[in-house]
């Protein structure tokens, strides 16, 4: 074991960037071990993990991140779907075997100077923001037991990587800091996120594989969530809207949301292709979503969101740029204090969403709703007490699925075939006067 103090760390307000690299540098020419970072306030800037290199924070060590783009060299890193030139996450590794962030410290992205610089519009950022932790084409990592805190972007991404452990993490961003995503792997197999307390300022993990400008089309998949609770956020457990690789064989369960405006949320739209299935998702609370469950194939956020294409309800010629939602499964979960609607699918017109189950599923609407979208959807008015609202959608099953205090239809069809429904009920229906 090395501590950055042997290599002339101090804890104040100096610079210890080339300190802390050097003791990773090191570590890693002598065939690896653990770097240690001793209780104390430590600034640095941009950190490159190595080949079996842990880095570990003991208890009261704090690694604060400086907020000056100049303490961030630029990488060649996908930023939000695209491969492009980016500042250096505050840690980042590439093309590394065997890496570690364990420890009862804290990591502060101290990113409070680029939530500035995004939320005035200032045009002063040369490179998009750096994320707190990203990794490119790694193996074998792991992060366990840090406190990840005030990220300038997204928190947790690693992209490309194989066998990702995330166990037992806080991560903690305001609640209104943009795009403070949590844990965001992107185009990768074998991912394990359990534990986790996520709350910030976008959505809390949210599985992705690229854009269709992304030169590589990789998959998303074997990804396990589990035991982990989620706060604020736009989704709890999110997949897309960048999902061009596709996403499958994603298993979500034993989480409790609380006032995420989603809860489990799909998205993507024309042009993007791509297929996410095999999705199951098990024993969920939630209690104050604006909607427990949004799978839409309308997303119109982002680049090019707003042309034709993207919103136009007449259907278009089935390509490989076309997006299929399928084979995916809802059990035993409870939302409470819903405000918006109950659930909200909505397929292509060319493409319908297929082979959707909802079992054992109790959704009750909150007593004073406040009137939102359930989804982000060209021509979508704002809804309240509304029950599932379902268009161009085949083979669903609602199986003992119950919808409390809601207005009108329990369930709204438009454009469906074979909806299936099994001891589903309505439970004290809102006069639409009230």
């Amino acid at each position: 074991m090395i501590s950055i103090i042997d290599y002339g760390a101090e804890s104040g307000e100096n610079l210890n960037t080339d300190k802390i690299q050097a003791a990773i540098d090191s570590t890693a020419e002598k065939g690896g071990g653990t770097v240690f970072v001793p209780s104390g306030i430590f600034y640095t800037g941009a950190l490159f993990l190595k080949d079996n290199v842990e880095l570990h924070l003991s208890s009261g060590a704090v690694l604060r991140f400086y907020e000056k783009q100049e303490s961030y060299p630029t990488v060649t890193s996908r930023w939000e779907g695209v491969k492009t030139e980016v500042y250096a996450s505050c840690i980042y590794a590439t093309n590394a075997r065997n890496i570690s962030i364990t420890g009862r410290g804290v990591i502060d992205g101290n990113g409070f100077l680029w939530w500035k610089h995004i939320r005035e519009h200032t045009n002063e950022l040369k490179f998009p923001r750096p994320k707190l932790i990203s990794f490119d084409n790694c193996e074998n990592v792991l992060l366990r037991d840090v406190t990840l805190i005030n990220s300038p972007s997204w928190t947790v991404n690693p992209i490309l990587c194989r066998n990702v452990t995330c166990d037992n993490l806080t991560i903690k961003n305001p609640y209104d800091s943009p795009n403070t995503d949590g844990i965001n792997p992107d185009s990768c197999v074998n991912v394990r996120i359990s534990n986790c307390h996520i709350d910030v300022g976008d959505d809390c993990i949210a599985i992705k594989s690229g854009t269709e400008d992304s030169a590589e089309m990789v998959a998303c998949e074997n990804i396990t969530i589990s035991n982990c609770t989620m706060v604020h956020g736009h989704g709890g457990i999110v997949i897309g809207s960048e999902m061009s690789g596709g996403v499958r064989n994603v298993t979500v369960t034993n989480c409790v949301f609380q006032k995420t405006d989603r809860g489990i949320r799909l998205k993507s739209r024309r042009g993007r292709g791509g297929t996410v299935e095999d999705i199951r998702v098990s024993n969920i609370v939630m209690d104050e979503v604006i909607c427990p469950f949004v799978i839409n194939l309308y997303y119109f956020c982002g680049v090019k969101g707003n042309d034709r294409y993207v919103w136009d309800k007449n259907p278009y010629p089935v390509t490989k740029e076309t997006p299929s939602f399928k084979n995916i499964h809802f059990a035993n979960i409870t939302a409470k204090n819903v405000s918006s609607a109950a659930g909200f699918i909505y397929g292509l017109s060319e493409q319908y969403v297929e082979e959707v189950t909802f079992s054992n599923v109790h959704v009750t609407m909150a007593k004073e709703a406040v009137p939102a979208v359930p989804a982000m959807m060209s021509d979508l008015e704002k809804m309240a007490y509304r029950g599932f609202f379902i268009g161009c959608a085949k083979e669903l099953l609602f199986d003992n699925v119950c919808i409390e205090n809601h207005v009108g239809e329990a369930f709204h069809m438009e454009n469906t075939s074979d909806i299936r429904f099994r001891e589903c009920r309505s439970k004290r229906p809102r006069d639409i006067k009230e």
